[in-house]
């Protein structure tokens, strides 16, 4: 007889997702978040993810190639619309475009890096889950099941892993208890696992064994489960991880670090005018090499006042100090971190 232990705590969900979701989740643009909610649901303690040997082994074997397909066919996509531009794109509409493949451009080292955080947060994920491994008299009901034709080998395909799948959570759910025990069986391939010529989100007949009560339910999408069974610590974290891990464009960078090298301008050219009032640097109609270090040439010191004007303006003399030696730190380690994101050498990045 197989047998697998069962959590009856009646808390949690029993999560039993097949491979091609977590492969599809690690490419998602916001799947970062996603996998931060499912961690901290999995916390909270209101969900378990149930993860068969054989799937874990799966996403692992198929890591890398998903990995490289992804980079080149963001890369080939942003060539095509690039050419395309080149050839019949005018006027401000053209520049307009040019400015967000740009961004794209800024942007497509963290998205692939993020790819690969997903795939690593993902392994993480599914090797702190509930390993279950197949039993013999599992082997034998799926001989069985090829045999019969049923689903999965309705499709006249190599379904045994597929039907290694379902048997196993055939055996979890066998025995769960109505109210008790809460188990959900979720996949993207909807042509092995769902209703033929109906309404897919309805598992094929040949597993209506699997599926007969309240206590077990199919989903052929992750965050619906999600959804179906903790609403409301969906939407919290939903709110909570909104903006979760994703890049910034070009510009919105580029005003920040403006604004940043302006503060800090603003700052030196107090200093300098305090320095001028207390005689420390005298003003000079023209500038000499020889008194360089203690004098400024009254015409671009006019000039820097007028500039200091503009920025008072542009920015409110609230947003302009003057800074304490922490804050003033704080603005420079801003000022070095954008630089060095955006390329630049990082011994030069403090170079205002």
């Amino acid at each position: 007889m197989d047998h697998v232990e069962k959590n009856t705590d009646e808390s949690v969900v029993n999560i039993f997702a097949d491979t091609c979701v977590w492969l599809d989740l690690a490419k998602q643009s916001d799947g970062g978040k996603v996998i931060a909610i499912l961690r901290e649901l999995s916390n909270r303690g209101k969900i378990q993810l149930i993860v068969p040997q054989i799937v874990l082994d799966e996403f692992e074997r198929n890591k890398d190639r998903i990995q490289a397909d992804m980079k080149r066919s963001v890369g080939a996509k942003f060539r095509e619309v690039r050419n395309a531009i080149d050839e019949h794109g005018s006027g401000e509409g053209r520049r307009e475009a040019i400015s967000q493949l740009d961004n794209i451009t800024h942007q497509m080292p963290l998205i692939n890096q993020m790819a690969t955080q997903n795939f690593d947060a993902i392994i993480q994920m599914l090797q702190a889950g509930k390993t279950v491994v197949p039993s013999n008299g599992l082997h034998q009901r799926v001989v069985e099941r090829a045999l019969d034709k049923r689903a999965p080998f309705h499709r006249e395909k190599n379904s045994v892993a597929d039907a290694m799948l379902i048997e196993m959570y055939g055996v979890l759910t066998k025995d769960a208890k109505d109210d008790l025990e809460q188990y959900c069986f979720i996949t993207h391939n909807i042509k092995d696992f769902s209703a033929v010529d109906g309404d897919t989100r309805h598992p094929h007949p040949d597993f209506a064994e699997f599926f007969g009560n309240q206590s077990s339910r199919y989903f052929t999408g992750l965050e619906t489960a999600l959804k179906t069974y903790v609403p409301d610590d969906v939407i919290e974290l939903d709110l909570e991880f909104e903006s979760y891990e994703e890049p910034r464009s070009l510009d919105e960078i580029h005003p920040f670090l403006d604004k940043l090298l302006d503060q800090i301008w603003y700052n030196r050219h107090k200093n300098r005018e305090y320095q001028i009032e207390t005689g420390k640097i005298k003003l000079v109609e023209k500038w000499q090499r020889n008194s360089s270090h203690n004098t400024i040439q009254r015409s671009i010191w006019e000039g820097a006042q007028a500039a200091a004007l503009e920025i008072e303006e542009k920015y409110g003399k609230e947003e302009l100090g003057p800074w304490d030696d922490f804050e003033w730190g704080m603005l420079s380690g801003k000022v070095s971190t954008i630089r060095w994101m955006l390329g630049e050498d990082w011994e030069s990045t403090l170079d205002t």
